[in-house]
C-alpha cells in the first residue's frame, strides 16, 4: 500500500479495504480458510462435523436510527455472514467498549434490541465481554460480535462456486441501510421516511437453499454495497457477472436521495439484504422461495453470470435501459464512514 497510515477509506468495503485485508491481515494469517475470502469461515471439529464461524465489529454513529439500532446491527449482521456458508446460526458472542459517561438507559435500549433480534433469528447470545474507557476514548458505545453454526453435511456455498449461466438474484431494496444513517446523521429531511433494512436473514437463506439445492453462493451487501459484492464473485471464480439496471429494486425515495448526495445506489451499504448466485434452471423457485419468506417480499433476478472475455481480468458491468453497459467497480476510497 501507498499508504503510511490508516485511513477512513480502509473500512469503505471498498478498494482499499481489499488491499488493507490482502496486504496486511491474509499476508500474516493467510489460513485456508481465511484465504477463501468469504463472509464466515468454514472448518471442521473432529467429532462434530463442520462448522461456520464469523466475527464483527460494530462502530456506526449515530448508534440509533430510523429501523434500528447498533444493538440490532451487531445481531443481524454477525447472523447474516454465518448463514451465508449455509449454516444453521446456533450461538453468538457479543463484546462492548462503552465510554465513560455512556447513558445506562441507552444500553439498556441497545440490549433489549439485541436481545430482540437474537429471538427472532432463533440464535442465542451465550457469552460476551465488557470494558469501560475513558471519556473521549471512543465515542459513546462500540459492539463486537461472533457466532457460530453448523454446516449441513454436503453444503459447500462460495464466492469461488459462480459459474457461467448461473443467475444473480438479490432478496430485496438496495440502499436502504446507508440512506437511513446518512439522513440522520446529517440531519437530512427527505419526503418519506427512510428506514434502515437491518434484518437476520438466515430464515430467508435456508428458504432459498431448500428451494435451490445447488446455490452457489450467499452474500450480504454491506459495506460497498452490490458492487463489492458483485466484484469479490467475480474476482474469487474468475468469471464476468453482467446485471440489468432496471431489474435491480431501488426504492423511489433512496435513489432521489442518492442522486442529490451523489452516490450510486449500488455502492450503498445495505444490512438486511441478500445476494444469491444459483444455477439458471433453480434461479425461478429460489426467487418464489425468497419473496414467501420474511424480508424477502421485494426479491428480484437482476442479472447473470457470463464467460470472461480472453484477455481481460473478472469484472462487473450494468445493462442500462437504454441499451448500454457501464463497468460496476468497487468503491475507490470512503463514501459512507461509520455505517455499521
Amino acid at each position: 500500500m501507498a499508504d503510511n497510515t490508516v485511513l477512513l477509506g480502509h473500512g469503505s468495503g471498498g478498494q482499499m479495504m481489499k488491499r488493507l485485508i490482502d496486504e496486511v491481515f491474509l499476508e500474516a494469517f493467510g489460513s485456508p480458510e481465511l484465504l477463501e475470502g468469504n463472509d464466515a469461515g468454514v472448518g471442521e471439529l473432529p467429532g462434530t462435523g463442520r462448522i461456520a464461524m464469523s466475527c464483527d465489529s460494530f462502530v456506526v454513529t449515530p448508534p440509533f436510527f430510523p429501523g434500528g439500532d447498533i444493538g440490532r446491527l451487531a445481531v443481524c449482521g454477525t447472523v447474516n455472514d454465518v448463514a451465508t456458508s449455509g449454516a444453521r446460526v446456533r450461538y453468538l458472542s457479543c463484546g462492548f467498549i462503552l465510554e465513560e459517561g455512556y447513558p445506562l438507559d441507552d444500553l439498556r435500549t441497545i440490549v433489549r434490541s439485541m436481545a430482540d433480534a437474537a429471538r427472532e433469528a432463533g440464535v442465542r447470545i451465550v457469552t460476551g465481554d465488557t470494558k469501560v474507557v475513558g471519556r473521549g476514548s471512543a465515542d459513546g458505545v462500540y459492539i463486537s460480535t461472533a457466532g457460530v453454526g453448523e454446516v449441513p453435511c454436503g453444503v459447500n456455498l462460495s464466492g469461488a462456486n459462480c459459474r457461467p449461466g448461473d443467475v444473480v438474484l438479490v432478496s430485496g431494496t438496495l440502499g436502504d441501510h446507508g440512506i437511513a444513517v446518512m439522513s440522520t446523521r446529517e440531519g437530512l429531511a427527505f419526503a418519506t421516511d427512510i428506514q434502515s433494512d437491518a434484518a437476520p436473514l438466515n430464515h430467508l437463506i435456508a428458504a432459498a437453499m431448500d428451494a435451490a439445492p445447488h446455490a452457489r453462493c450467499f452474500r450480504d451487501p454491506t459495506r460497498g454495497g452490490l458492487a463489492s459484492t458483485l466484484n469479490e464473485f467475480a474476482d474469487a471464480s474468475g468469471v464476468a457477472i453482467e446485471v440489468d439496471e432496471d431489474a435491480i429494486p431501488v426504492r423511489p425515495e433512496v435513489r432521489g436521495a442518492c442522486e442529490m448526495l451523489g452516490y450510486d445506489p449500488l455502492q450503498v451499504a445495505n444490512e438486511g439484504k441478500m445476494v444469491a448466485v444459483v444455477p439458471a434452471e433453480e434461479a425461478q423457485a429460489a426467487l418464489e422461495a425468497m419473496r414467501g419468506a420474511p424480508y424477502g417480499e421485494n426479491a428480484a433476478i437482476i442479472g447473470r453470470v457470463l464467460e470472461l472475455d480472453p484477455g481481460r481480468e473478472a469484472h462487473v458491468r450494468v445493462r442500462t435501459g437504454w441499451g448500454a453497459t457501464r463497468i460496476l467497480d468497487m468503491l475507490v476510497g470512503e463514501q459512507l464512514p461509520r455505517i455499521c
